[in-house]
């Protein structure tokens, strides 16, 4: 499931990930918070990739309450920002990765690989200002 509100940022993320594995698919898409905690309790995907800056309810207040209706969904947060206290915020969802979208065609299919391997993954980016915080436990 692809959670953004900007529909030309959906496609550009279903061009880029599914030519890549036959065996994924996009169950939905949707542009707001508040859809996505519905659409996820309903459809329970193996995965959802989440923007933080949605209408109606932000990606993080989205994923803590897909964490109580669709516990086993996988969350991948893909936004643009990349300020350590967002992330920290996003990753203590619950959350299975976080990746800026500045870096999406190089690290997004990795990051959903790994992720589906039940590991974690950070944007390169972040990942030594979060080893040096260590605020976040977030293995990388």
């Amino acid at each position: 499931m692809v959670v953004d509100d900007f529909a030309p940022w959906r496609r550009f993320v279903s061009l880029l990930l599914l030519p890549k594995n036959p065996e994924w698919q996009i169950v939905c898409e949707v542009s707001d918070g508040v859809e996505a905690v519905r659409r996820a309790g309903e459809l329970r995907p193996d995965l959802i990739l989440m923007d933080i800056g949605l209408p109606g309810l932000d990606g993080i207040e989205a994923a803590r309450q897909i964490r109580q209706t669709a516990a086993d969904s996988r969350i991948l947060f893909l936004s643009g920002f990349d300020s350590l206290d967002l992330v920290e915020a996003a990753v203590s969802t619950g959350a299975d990765g976080y990746v800026v979208k500045l870096d999406a065609a190089r690290e997004l299919i990795d990051a959903v690989e790994t992720v589906f391997h039940g590991e974690k993954f950070i944007s390169e980016r972040l990942r030594e200002e979060v080893r040096r915080a260590q605020r976040i436990s977030f293995e990388t």
